[in-house]
């Protein structure tokens, strides 16, 4: 049966490989015919080619596309000069809400409001799998990689904290320019974020020896503010003024990316200047023991916790993958489950890590992932960009 236009999601700007409007449905490895997400122009008719669209839009695509460098020159900025930040982090909260909410709503509008409640009940294998990889795979291989780099106390609760983190918002952008299932990490996004609030806090007890306690309404309400009302709203405008939303739908995801980079540098920036001035109080010596107290050794720590992040968020992308490949997703739904895995909410870890823990460092290695995850998640979703998933062996899509 064929994909209903309004599943036809409007990602055409971003990504116009002439290969990716004849995607038609395939038989899956669970014997049902399945529906393959088709891509539309702005015009709403999927016979348009590459060669048609305006200039605009092409630029606007390749902007998009260069969110890697953002991320990077922003994380690079807020180390020579975190005060440049400093008129977005004085505004925080409200502001980290305010561009997590801008950034869902971009994402909303590639949605109807029907369909966004018909993935939840007609994919619910995918989006408990998503969830399920999420709070297993990630914690597991946190807890792994701090013994295994003999990291201190401080730094490993830290570690094992962001890796019990759900889904980061910005794993949804990276899905859109990966080519990825759009609506499933939305969802996942959501559903990981629900769960957060009982999840996070037992895995960090179970993996680290220390519980995290959590306003559990506080922090339903937030999620309720800056992912699921953005959701909703994006799809009813995208039922009510198709219309206006097919105007606005090439410059979403560059605003979407711009506001992801800003977000993602102002924390790190924000955690930057706490660094620094953590490791020149004593409590840091007196928390890794004499032997740290050199400037060469702290620089060696440092690099260590670096190490940690990447490692844990590589383990994240390529299991994530790995295990979506052996339970016969197909190529979209793979790489949405990757990204998805694979990317945390490392504000949301900064958050809780201040919030809740007396030793500073406890924050780093959110802090480091802020700029680290975005680098690496984007791209991921970069090279992606340019691998037709149309045309990677066995790819399928399963129908729950």
């Amino acid at each position: 049966m064929p994909l209903p236009m309004s599943l036809r999601l409007p990602l055409y700007p971003i990504f116009p490989h002439p290969k990716l409007l004849a995607l038609r449905p395939r038989r899956s490895n669970f014997g049902r015919t399945q529906k393959i997400l088709t891509v539309r122009s702005i015009a709403g008719t999927p016979s348009e080619t590459s060669s048609e669209k305006p200039r605009w839009e092409t630029a606007l695509a390749t902007a998009a596309s260069l969110y890697p460098l953002y991320v990077t020159v922003g994380g690079a900025v807020a180390c020579v000069k975190p005060s440049a930040f400093a008129w977005f982090v004085e505004r925080g909260p409200a502001s980290y809400s305010c561009s997590l909410g801008f950034i869902m709503l971009a994402m909303g509008l590639t949605l109807e409001l029907r369909d966004l409640f018909g993935i939840l009940r007609d994919r619910p294998f995918s989006i408990l799998f998503g969830c399920a990889a999420q709070y297993t795979i990630m914690p597991v291989f946190g807890a792994l990689i701090s013994r295994a780099l003999g990291l201190p106390p401080s730094l490993s609760v830290g570690l094992v904290l962001l890796s019990c983190c759900p889904g980061g918002t910005a794993s949804n952008v990276v899905t859109l320019i990966a080519q990825g299932d759009v609506p499933l990490s939305i969802v996942m996004t959501v559903c990981t974020t629900l769960s957060a609030v009982l999840l996070t806090p037992l895995l960090t007890k179970i993996l680290a020896g220390a519980y995290v306690p959590v306003d559990a309404l506080k922090l339903s309400l937030s999620t309720l503010q800056v992912v699921v009302a953005p959701i909703l709203l994006g799809s009813y405008l995208q039922s009510t003024i198709p219309s206006m939303v097919k105007v606005v739908t090439p410059f979403a995801p560059l605003l979407a990316v711009l506001s992801s980079s800003l977000l993602a540098s102002s924390v790190f920036s924000e955690n930057f200047v706490r660094l620094k001035a953590s490791l020149a109080n004593s409590s840091y010596v007196s928390d890794l023991g004499p032997i740290f107290g050199s400037q060469g050794a702290i620089s060696g720590d440092i690099g260590t916790v670096i190490l940690s992040v990447l490692l844990l968020h590589l383990a994240g992308f390529f299991v994530g993958y790995l295990s979506a490949v052996i339970c016969g997703f197909g190529e979209r739904q793979r790489r949405a489950i990757s990204i998805e895995v694979g990317m945390q909410n490392s504000s949301l870890g900064v958050v809780l890590a201040t919030a809740h823990f007396s030793s500073p460092l406890v924050a780093l290695p959110p802090a480091l992932s802020a700029v680290l995850m975005n680098i690496m998640g984007s791209t991921l979703g970069f090279i992606w960009r340019y691998l037709d998933p149309s045309t990677v062996k066995n790819e399928s899509e399963p129908n729950d």
